[in-house]
């Protein structure tokens, strides 16, 4: 039996600071003629969420139309600028090592359920050498619903059909960084193991239910010791 693992990205592995809402302000300009004035929440929520809000905020309808030239442009625009992505973002302690460590496991498959559009997701991590330990073909992302608790069953039911297994809530553990993950594992089908690497705390990630809480992802042995746990618990 192995279990999958569900990173989410931002502020659980990496951090690009503010360039993502830049990026995005350069985007809604180039699609809309107009400047961003308010951009909606991102804090644990999906591409198709954030842009949708965002242009009702302008008081622009979200067609299927714009949504989709929004997100070409976008995943263009975050390619062109993979050197500030390097130069201004940065992986976060440990985050390296937990993949790499559990990439050498053979109990263990990796992909990601992130809120970023996959072009996104794969070039972020990418740019940091982390891409190579994660299957994205069974990932889960910001494009494919606007809410992410379905997309853990989304993850599952893609890397049944590519590994031949099933997983459910006793063999899939979320990684991740904000209340929203730990409600997205909960309510999608996954146990959680919440790391306090990003706006909220060890206690807000307590308080929300996680299974497991870290500091971060420095200590690489404590890392694999609590996704071991979640799934086996």
């Amino acid at each position: 039996m192995r279990t999958l693992v569900l990173w989410d990205i931002d502020h659980t592995l990496i951090s690009i600071g503010e360039l993502s809402n830049e990026i995005y302000g350069e985007v809604f300009r180039r699609v809309t003629g107009c400047p961003l004035k308010k951009l909606a929440d991102m804090t644990g929520r999906t591409d198709l969420a954030i842009t949708a809000e965002t242009l009702r905020l302008h008081g622009i309808d979200p067609t299927d139309e714009i949504m989709k030239t929004f997100a070409e442009t976008l995943a263009e625009a975050f390619s062109a600028r993979q050197n500030d992505i390097r130069t201004r973002g940065q992986i976060l302690p440990g985050a390296r090592a937990a993949v790499e460590a559990l990439d050498s496991r053979s109990d263990v498959i990796q992909s990601v359920l992130t809120g970023n559009m996959r072009p996104i997701a794969v070039c972020k991590l990418a740019v940091f050498g982390l891409d190579e330990f994660v299957d994205f073909e069974i990932g889960a992302y910001g494009l494919d619903d606007a809410e992410r608790p379905p997309l853990v069953k989304l993850a599952q039911a893609r890397a049944e059909r590519r590994y031949g297994e099933t997983f459910d809530a006793s063999t899939t553990v979320l990684v991740g960084d904000t209340p929203n993950d730990v409600l997205a594992g909960h309510q999608g089908g996954a146990r959680v193991v919440a790391v306090a690497s990003g706006a909220s705390s060890a206690n807000d990630l307590r308080a929300a239910g996680a299974e497991l809480v870290l500091e971060s992802l420095a200590d690489t042995d404590a890392v694999i010791r609590a996704v071991l746990d979640v799934s086996r618990s």
